[in-house]
């Protein structure tokens, strides 16, 4: 062989060897880098995305509205506590009515004859009492007998008492001031003991009904002025009273409150409209808030997840107070910067590390 020959040949080979060796290179290189990124991913796979709030001083606002319904101070319902024949009806629905005002008159021929009846039974056994007292002394009867005719005479009495009161009850009395709402007999009608005759309320005043929560409810109190809006009249504003706070909630941990309202003259508000209660507070003290969504289940719980330098959730343990809107007062377990978990805590555990996202 030629040493021209040769000369290719070897030149050939390293070419070769050089291109083996490069493409090694690039491929181990390659290598090198998909591992990198492969470390990486695993890396951020082992981490939760979360969305963070900072615990921060923030004025809170008490103020708050409830909604309710306006009943009358006062309701009452009569019904017919006697049988009988109505012979005259004194009044009409819309009608102002006095408290002993008579209503309504019920014929009373039989409650009459019942009286008199009554009556006569009392003097027969007045009659026989006193025979029994005198033959009692002389030892004519026995003190048996004697006890026996003093219980007649006493039931005798008695009848006498009931048949005049439903001789009185026939007379249907209004027993409080109001306005007749409305009217369920006409002349004529036969009534039975229980049958319903008018509906009188008193709307002179009014009561809304509220219901507020436990947070809302510890800041007031009986006797508090509050503002009341009527849903018909959006320019106009009335002051009630609280007159009733109730000493335990209902089953949605509620509590039901009352505001009594005076219903002045020509102000046109009406039971069973609907009205706004505003309740307002003077500006409080600066407190620690955060987002209410900080809270894992609920803020009943009482815990958070606050992240920590190292990019850990720590569940951390606290006291929450006054709750506003979307925002909880944080008595104690956290300080003013520190940042917590108000998203994503479903995925977080004690120690697990996170991931910022905004």
């Amino acid at each position: 062989m030629s040493s021209k020959k040769i000369m290719r040949t070897l030149t050939t080979l390293v070419i070769i060897a050089a291109a083996f060796a490069g493409i090694s290179w690039v491929l181990t290189n390659n290598k090198k880098k998909n591992d990198e990124k492969t470390a990486i991913v695993a890396r951020r796979n082992t981490e939760v995305a979360v969305k963070v709030a900072t615990a921060e001083q923030k004025s809170v606002n008490m103020d708050f509205t409830a909604n309710g319904n306006f009943t009358p101070v006062q309701q009452l319902n009569f019904a017919s506590e006697t049988a009988g024949r109505v012979i005259h009806v004194l009044v009409k629905e819309g009608e102002k009515v006095k408290k002993g005002q008579t209503l309504a008159v019920i014929k009373t021929d039989g409650l009459h004859v019942d009286l008199q009846s009554a009556e006569e039974q009392y003097q027969n056994a007045l009659r026989d009492k006193n025979r029994f007292e005198n033959a009692f002394k002389t030892g004519g009867v026995t003190r048996q007998q004697l006890d026996q005719a003093e219980l007649t005479l006493k039931n005798a009495a008695f009848r006498v008492a009931q048949a005049k009161i439903k001789i009185t009850d026939a007379n249907i009395r209004a027993s409080i001031n109001g306005t007749i709402n409305r009217r369920f007999i006409e002349p004529g009608a036969v009534l039975n003991p229980g049958t319903q005759l008018f509906e009188l309320v008193d709307v002179s005043k009014l009561k809304l009904k509220v219901q507020v929560n436990e947070a809302q409810v510890a800041q007031l109190k009986t006797g508090d002025r509050v503002q009341v809006k009527v849903s018909v009249f959006p320019n106009k504003v009335f002051e009630g009273v609280i007159g009733f706070i109730a000493a335990k909630s209902d089953d949605a941990l509620n509590f039901p409150v009352e505001i009594e309202m005076t219903n002045t003259t020509g102000a046109g508000v009406k039971a069973g409209m609907f009205a706004t209660a505003m309740f307002h507070f003077p500006a409080a003290a600066t407190s620690l808030v955060i987002p209410r969504t900080a809270f894992t289940g609920s803020v009943s719980s009482n815990q958070v997840f606050v992240l920590t330098n190292e990019g850990t959730a720590r569940l951390q343990q606290v006291v929450a107070g006054r709750i506003t809107g979307n925002e909880v007062e944080i008595l104690s377990g956290l300080r003013e910067g520190d940042k917590v978990i108000i998203s994503g805590q479903v995925n977080v555990s004690n120690g697990s590390k996170v991931a910022v996202i905004q």
